[in-house]
């Protein structure tokens, strides 16, 4: 079958398909264990219907915002993702061209292949930083500081990782068993895909974890660096390890795998600047609820004291007045992107995230708003059934 011209996530989805080695394809679009969460998060959106109005003034329709007091052409930020320069050719460093080309953050992961240095040297506007708690606390410091040099201001603290998911995917594909049985699958999977070999794999190098590569100098066994990663996520960590955080960061301080109401209140008394409503794109517990039918009773507990994103399952700018209208000030969009960027480059980036305005705005012409802040419940249609 031709594959048409991509406009939607679904179409960069199947282009990527296409173009990746299996075992990177299925590492960014697979979820934990058998992958409810994953579909749910999707899908529950879908479940929210918008209430059309007609016959109102929708000549000046404005998309834009102010996230952590950052102006932004479109309430979306571009959510950290780790090997997303495995994705395409120095993937960070494009993905963040795209991000300023269209006025929009874009925050680099720890587990980048890019380092920080290279990635915000690439643009003129700060890029966010994402950070685990890693058990070596020293390492940590030397993150923040490496990710404050570079010109950083926000920080991403990912906090529902004390131990990576099952992601049955990945152990199928050998990504995350050792051995030479999967070195050959991985082989055999590359040599399917000779166009990213020669121009990732060749022509993008290196392909280890730039912002790590003083862990294992000279290294780029990827599994290596992974298993020390590994290593280090700590299962100790609690709310006092978030204050002794907001301690040595002077800049926004984001807290990213919120989904309960408690801990959001939490991660207001522990300084936060804002909340990432999340489950990690369904990557790590199965089974728990989705980012669009905890948004809701977050916003509630939370009652504007903090900034509110909300990601997992974003796909259309339809999908982000949802969450706009549910309480949250914006989005973090993962995967999409990652598709986009595998399937055509920067260019292709930078359509999907044009098509994402145009969707947004038409939905706010369509249901008789104009400005961002005034989208709302009432802007729901509260008959049928809601999250």
């Amino acid at each position: 079958m031709t594959l048409r011209f991509p406009v939607t996530a679904e179409d960069y989805r199947a282009h990527a398909r296409k173009r990746l080695p299996r075992f990177l394809f299925d590492y960014l679009d697979g979820g934990a264990t058998d992958e409810q969460t994953l579909r749910a998060n999707e899908t529950d959106w879908h479940k929210i219907k918008l209430r059309q109005r007609v016959l109102v003034d929708v000549d000046q329709v404005d998309t834009s915002s102010k996230l952590f007091g950052e102006s932004c052409a479109m309430p979306v930020v571009l959510a950290p993702i780790g090997l997303a320069g495995m994705m395409a050719r120095r993937g960070e460093v494009q993905a963040a061209r795209a991000a300023e080309a269209n006025k929009i953050p874009f925050t680099l992961s720890t587990v980048g292949i890019c380092p920080v240095e290279e990635v915000q040297t690439a643009v003129n506007r700060a890029i966010w930083f994402q950070l685990y708690m890693l058990r070596d606390r020293a390492r940590i410091e030397a993150l923040l500081d490496k990710a404050w040099s570079a010109g950083c201001r926000t920080l991403v603290f990912t906090i529902d990782l004390p131990q990576p998911g099952m992601r049955h995917r990945d152990a199928r594909n050998g990504l995350s068993n050792p051995g030479v049985r999967a070195k050959t699958l991985k082989i055999t999977q590359l040599l399917t895909s000779p166009r990213w070999l020669w121009d990732v794999a060749v022509r993008g190098g290196p392909l280890n974890f730039g912002n790590l590569n003083d862990v294992m100098p000279g290294t780029n066994d990827l599994d290596a660096i992974k298993d020390w990663i590994e290593t280090q996520f700590d299962p100790t960590v609690t709310w006092d390890d978030i204050a002794w955080l907001r301690d040595r960061w002077q800049g926004q301080l984001v807290l990213k795998g919120i989904l309960d109401a408690d801990d959001a209140r939490q991660a207001i008394d522990c300084g936060a600047d804002g909340i990432v409503v999340s489950n990690h794109g369904g990557r790590q517990l199965d089974g728990v609820a989705s980012g669009a039918g905890k948004l809701p009773e977050i916003v509630s507990a939370v009652q504007g004291k903090t900034q509110i994103l909300v990601d997992g399952g974003i796909r259309s700018g339809v999908d982000i007045f949802r969450a706009l209208a549910l309480g949250a000030q914006g989005v973090m969009m993962g995967r999409p992107w990652a598709w986009a960027l595998a399937a055509a480059g920067e260019n292709g980036l930078n359509n999907l995230l044009t098509g994402l305005q145009q969707e947004l705005r038409m939905a706010m012409t369509l249901t008789g708003v104009t400005r961002m802040n005034d989208i709302g419940l009432n802007h729901l249609d509260q008959t049928g059934e809601q999250q």
